[in-house]
């Protein structure tokens, strides 16, 4: 399930910002300028690479083209009626027997650990092994939400220096006073894109992908008690109500609206 929540929050946003704009009588072009815009977003896209490795980068940019396009935000009791109907298989026919009915299972994370079940890794293994894969994803992903953050920090600030910038370049014109307003104007607008670009971009995205891992790991926590469940042989009704225990009640409900 895709969630279209970035397009529309930072879209309407700036939409919003623009509309703001013209009713004040100004022109939205006025803001458009590619010095301030250039100095604001490449420098503080720079200065954030210099905070991390380019591993980190790399990963950051995968992360915020995921948040844009929707992400996975699909609750983890959509996962509930598979672990339910391979648990009951389980227990008539075996483990072996759930080979061929993994092929009807949406989660990749689910198969991997009723492969390695039906492979017969020990439980504790099985656990180990999940565990260490969804704590590393953790990590990943809050290192991704941490440089959009830093980001967010540093962009007002470069803004300001965009500001300083321009006023000094007022501050050589002073012999041109016709010249005055539009460079005054003009250095104000790193200002403005520096601290925008911070509330309107980099802190919501930050947020965004730090939301949609904790989906994402609370999906796969669900997964990983369900293997442990099939494993142990338990009672498909138990199984279910321990998984359903995991969610809140909102993705609950969502998971019987699917």
């Amino acid at each position: 399930m895709k969630d279209p929540a970035a397009v529309i929050g930072v879209g309407l946003g700036l939409v919003v910002i623009v509309l703001a704009n013209v009713l004040e009588g100004g022109n939205p072009m006025s803001l458009v300028l590619m010095p301030p815009m250039l100095l604001v977003f490449g420098t503080t896209i720079l200065v954030t690479i210099a905070g991390c490795t380019m591993n980190d980068t790399k990963q950051a940019f995968r992360a915020l083209i995921k948040a844009f396009k929707g992400g996975d935000a699909a609750p983890g009791g959509e996962l509930v009626p598979h672990v339910v109907r391979l648990a009951d298989k389980a227990r008539r026919e075996g483990l072996l027997a759930l080979e061929d009915g993994l092929a009807d299972v949406p989660e990749p994370f689910l198969v991997k650990g009723v492969t390695m079940a039906i492979d017969g890794t020990d439980p504790e293994e099985v656990r180990d092994i999940l565990e260490a894969e969804i704590d590393a994803k953790r990590r990943t992903d809050n290192q991704s939400a941490k440089f959009f953050k830093d980001a967010g920090a540093y962009a007002p600030t470069i803004g300001i220096v965009g500001t300083v910038m321009g006023l000094v370049h007022v501050l050589e014109s002073l012999a041109d006073p016709e010249s005055l307003g539009p460079l005054i104007a003009s250095a104000f607008v790193a200002t403005l894109w520096g601290v925008m670009s911070a509330n309107v971009l980099w802190f919501p995205m930050g947020n965004r992908i730090k939301r949609l891992s904790e989906i994402e790991c609370a999906r796969m926590e669900v997964a990983l008690e369900g293997v442990v469940a099939i494993q142990s042989g338990a009672n498909p009704r138990t199984i279910a109500e321990k998984l359903r225990s995991l969610l809140s009640e909102t993705d609950n409900r969502e998971a019987e609206a699917a």
